[in-house]
């Protein structure tokens, strides 16, 4: 089979299905990006494509990024003429839905069965967009974000299948186009992703064999998105009541998602210029290497994570295979996959000081939660484990290059709605609603401040 896969960066989301279908010498797999780096597949062929040039800065601040999918879409035809050329015409494409790569390749392999990765719809209401009440769309905010998903549409309209990572990224989607989508997750390598009993932390430059109580944090950014400023509130009432915790923050101070900091500064500057900590036992160890990032989480005491209604991280469910005690805000994304008091632990999302008296209840009682960290890495080895969903993915690219449509696959796991309310979800959406009506959002608000041209 011939394989060509579309995606911005190198790997990405491919690494793993690329590599396990190069093994095979009956395929022929090409991976179209537009990311120079090192990293290399056996048996991939990488092909770079570059746009001409970013979108016009005079473009209409909804379309431009509509523009820049445009552009790459150009490039990416323009490496598939080639490509076609050559000799080499794609048994299934398989691209990465956003960015544009996969918006004309049916216009040069019409015959070619497209399978379009979509991680996430933009939503005004009810999703990650309005979650905070304390920032409030604006009147440009409601038809930007649904012109966002312009080159989403085009590849839901034209694909031959989709693929998306969890139920909840799912249901994002229109309900129109949801019977042509699969939720299947990558998966997380719980060979590598495993408990080590009683670990101690020690790294190149970081030794905390002498911690008892390690609390961790995982995100690619320092942002809102992540939940990093209730983090940090949250630290600021952990070290008023335990002298000895310390705090390991691995990801880097910049903004992966969401809106920026106020310029000239950081989430990171602003909330530990809000929060004084004890920096002595606060460690920011930036983005590490996998087998130093393990090894943090290895040794965590109660490892942390926060989010919006967003993008679920691996990095939770890597936490998890590792055994990890997971403390996990109560939304939607993140309720796909714990159970409260069963494989882990959920608090509301904009209480640092609930999220403090939780990390105080596992930390006080540790032999009460080891059920819940064995728990945790069974959800790990059950549902998200990398070799069974790898298996699963090949048979959905087999299954699209085939056109056996729709798939029959063996996927574990449950497709549940009510795992995406809960009571403290709906005590927080009241709250939003309160808080809303105070700031006269909603279409009056809108007429007071009218969209921008």
């Amino acid at each position: 089979m011939r394989i060509l896969f579309l995606h911005p960066n190198f790997p990405a989301q491919f690494r793993h299905v690329a590599t396990i279908l190069a093994q095979n010498p009956k395929n022929q797999v090409v991976f179209g990006t537009k990311t120079e780096n090192n990293n290399t597949i056996p048996g991939v062929r990488k092909v770079m494509y570059a746009p001409n040039r970013d979108a016009h800065p005079n473009t209409h601040h909804y379309l431009r990024s509509t523009e820049d999918a445009v552009l790459q879409g150009q490039a990416v035809y323009r490496m598939c003429i080639e490509l076609k050329a050559s000799g080499f015409v794609p048994d299934l494409i398989c691209g990465h839905s956003g960015w544009g790569p996969t918006l004309f390749v049916k216009d040069i392999f019409p015959n070619a069965p497209l399978l379009s990765y979509f991680e996430w719809y933009y939503n005004a209401r009810g999703s990650d967009a309005d979650f905070d009440p304390d920032e409030p769309l604006s009147a440009d905010d409601f038809p930007r974000l649904r012109t966002k998903n312009t080159p989403i549409m085009l590849d839901l309209v034209n694909c031959d299948w989709g693929l998306s990572p969890t139920q909840w990224q799912k249901s994002q989607f229109p309900p129109i186009f949801q019977p042509k989508i699969t939720a299947l997750h990558d998966g997380v390598d719980t060979n590598f992703f495993k408990p080590e009993p009683n670990a101690k932390l020690v790294l190149p430059n970081l030794d905390l064999s002498h911690v008892d109580e390690l609390i961790t944090y995982v995100a690619r950014g320092m942002e809102p998105y992540r939940g990093f400023p209730q983090f940090i509130e949250t630290l600021a009432y952990v070290q008023e009541r335990r002298p000895n915790c310390h705090a390991v923050i691995v990801g880097e101070n910049r903004v992966c998602y969401g809106k920026a900091a106020p310029a000239g500064t950081t989430f990171k500057d602003m909330m530990l210029e809000k929060f004084p900590l004890d920096l002595s036992r606060v460690h920011f160890t930036g983005g590490l290497p996998y087998g130093q990032y393990l090894k943090v989480i290895q040794a965590s005491s109660v490892h942390v994570y926060l989010t919006r209604p967003f993008v679920l991280s691996w990095s939770m469910i890597e936490s998890m295979s590792t055994g990890c005690l997971v403390l996990g805000s109560d939304t939607a994304p993140v309720r796909e996959v714990i159970r409260d008091g069963e494989n882990g632990l959920l608090v509301d999302f904009f209480n640092p000081k609930k999220i403090a008296d939780r990390i105080d209840e596992i930390l006080d009682h540790p032999t009460r939660m080891a059920e819940l960290r064995v728990n945790a890495r069974q959800t790990a080895l059950e549902r998200y484990s990398h070799d069974d969903l790898l298996a699963q993915q090949v048979k959905l690219l087999e299954a699209v290059a085939n056109r056996s449509l729709p798939p029959k696959l063996s996927i574990p796991g449950i497709s549940n709605p009510e795992l995406f309310m809960s009571e403290s979800g709906q005590s927080s959406a009241k709250k939003s609603d309160k808080k809303s009506s105070k700031k006269q959002r909603g279409f009056a608000a809108l007429i007071d401040s009218p969209a921008k041209d």
